[in-house]
C-alpha cells in the first residue's frame, strides 16, 4: 500500500478571487498582518501498489487527466 498526497495550487499570475475573499475575511475577524492568500486542494490518495515509480507515474496521470487543470494549476505529488 502506497500513501500520497497531492497539492494542486493555482500558477502564480493566474487571479485568486477565492484567496482574495480569505484575505478580507481574515482581516475583519482580526488577523491582522495576512497577506496575498492563495488557496489550493489537497487529495490524500492510498494506491494498493508495492511499485514506487509506478505509483508516481499514475500519480502524475491522474493529475494531469483529472485532479488539476495544467492550463491553470501546478501541482507537486509526495508519496508517504
Amino acid at each position: 500500500m502506497i500513501k500520497a498526497r497531492v497539492t494542486v495550487t493555482l500558477k502564480n499570475g493566474v487571479l485568486d478571487p477565492q484567496g482574495k475573499a480569505i484575505e478580507g475575511a481574515l482581516g475583519t475577524l482580526g488577523f491582522n498582518g495576512v497577506g496575498h492568500v492563495r488557496q489550493g486542494k489537497v487529495f490524500d490518495i492510498e494506491l494498493e501498489s508495492a511499485d514506487r515509480a509506478k505509483a508516481e507515474a499514475d500519480l502524475k496521470a491522474m493529475c494531469d487527466k483529472l485532479l488539476a487543470n495544467t492550463v491553470i494549476e501546478n501541482y507537486t505529488v509526495s508519496i508517504t
